[in-house]
């Protein structure tokens, strides 16, 4: 598999000015041609379940997790290992780690078919319970899912911090809330930490479904461990680092110092034909008119037994100048890409403002987002918005908020806020 990495920006900046801004697409190839392969050591994969059964997931919602879970050891490949975790105010490793062959699918489903339900909510535990049996396979790409209906204990907050620091980098996944008493906020947060996706499972009927799309996503990637290296000159900083497509992804708190001037950032794992888009800004001293000067240069690194491989770089650079037609024009995708980052904040305040009853913010913040999603050609979030305000005027974001809106329909909106989309390509 070969890397790609493109940078899109205006580098010409007004004398004085020192923020540059850039939009990096990177591209994951497969290639025949590729001279060794990039990524894990030995090609394993290591897939776990985290699967709540609380007291709360009583009735429809286990028996259909409990089907899912069975549906997944199934579909899973012989060569991969797995394992389940099931948790409730602690944690129990119902299938500890095995390789995916008939005889351990069987043990595996006799398992699960035993679980019950019953208890409270403290997810740190379930975490720190994945992550003993991820620590057994340092070398394979390491991928989990969590399904849980409910809030996490309170009390279990510092815990839970606790248990994702250790569990950061250790493993990705991805958090799915089945339902509509879960908070969003919340599985948020660990999928933020651990490079995964959230989203709502509206019915427990969708949950198999769903658990097969993530299985899928899991068993197509094939390489672990790379990360976006930047490198700025001295005297300047990273304002921030961003993943903004397929979905917003803060980076910045992530970042990490190599050296003097070189900062490092997580991108967790990819698969073949996967392509992502970053946004950084880099804060440098300014210029005169007439000054050019490499202001970033970016850089993919894949580390394999610490040894480090560079197989992907762009060059950010800034040029000042007195001439404001080119100083003034702003370059496309990174217009485009400021713009989704306003629509998923105009979504998130909308929604807040709703949630207290202030109306007339919650219709200016949604009206808003509207008009975003329409200029950009984000159909999918704009089909989001129809379900919780009736839309007038779209290019103008004239709207009215939905007098009733299904808990379930504000739950989707506001989760999947941050889901991009790219150029539209007719512009």
């Amino acid at each position: 598999m070969q890397f790609k990495a493109e940078v899109f920006q205006n580098q010409f900046l007004p004398q004085g000015a020192r923020e540059v801004h850039a939009i990096m697409t990177v591209s994951a190839e497969g290639s025949a041609a590729t001279s060794a392969p990039i990524g894990t050591t030995n090609g394993e994969k290591l897939f776990g379940i985290i699967c709540d059964v609380s007291g709360s997931m009583e009735g429809n919602k286990i028996h259909a997790a409990k089907s899912a879970m069975i549906q997944l050891v199934n579909l899973l490949p012989e060569n991969v290992f797995f394992f389940v975790v099931t948790g409730c105010d602690r944690a129990n490793l119902t299938v500890s780690l095995a390789k995916a062959t008939p005889d351990n699918k069987q043990r595996a489903i006799s398992a699960i078919k035993g679980i019950q339900a019953g208890g409270t909510t403290a997810i740190s535990t379930w975490l720190t319970k994945a992550l003993e049996q991820f620590q057994r396979m340092p070398n394979a790409l390491r991928q989990a899912l969590l399904l849980t209906d409910g809030q996490n204990d309170k009390l279990d907050e510092r815990p839970l911090n606790t248990a994702l620091l250790a569990c950061e980098g250790i493993f990705q996944c991805d958090c799915r809330g089945v339902g509509t008493d879960w908070q969003v906020a919340q599985l948020q947060k660990i999928a933020g930490k651990l490079l995964g996706t959230t989203d709502i499972i509206p019915s427990p009927a969708a949950i198999e479904a769903d658990f097969r799309n993530i299985l899928d996503k899991a068993m197509s990637k094939s390489i672990s461990d790379v990360a976006m290296r930047i490198w700025t000159p001295q005297g300047a900083k990273i304002l921030f680092c961003k993943q903004v497509s397929p979905e917003i992804a803060e980076l910045s708190d992530r970042g990490r110092v190599v050296k003097p001037q070189v900062m490092e950032y997580p991108t967790g794992a990819w698969g073949k034909a996967e392509s992502r888009d970053y946004h950084f800004c880099i804060e440098v001293n300014a210029g005169n008119v007439g000054d050019e000067m490499l202001a970033g240069r970016a850089s993919l690194i894949c580390t394999v037994d610490g040894i480090e491989d560079k197989v992907a770089e762009a060059r950010i650079l800034a040029i000042w100048t007195d001439d404001d037609a080119k100083s003034t024009k702003i370059d496309r995708r990174v217009a485009h890409y400021t713009g989704q980052a306003e629509l998923a904040q105009s979504i998130q305040e909308g929604l807040e403002a709703r949630a207290r009853g202030d109306i007339e913010t919650a219709t200016v913040k949604l009206g808003k987002a509207v008009k975003l999603a329409h200029n950009s050609g984000n159909e999918a979030t704009a089909k989001l918005l129809r379900t919780v305000v009736d839309i007038e005027d779209a290019p103008t974001g004239t709207v009215k908020l939905k007098r009733e809106v299904a808990k379930e329909d504000a739950m989707a909106l506001e989760t999947r806020s941050t889901k991009t989309t790219r150029i539209p390509k007719d512009r």
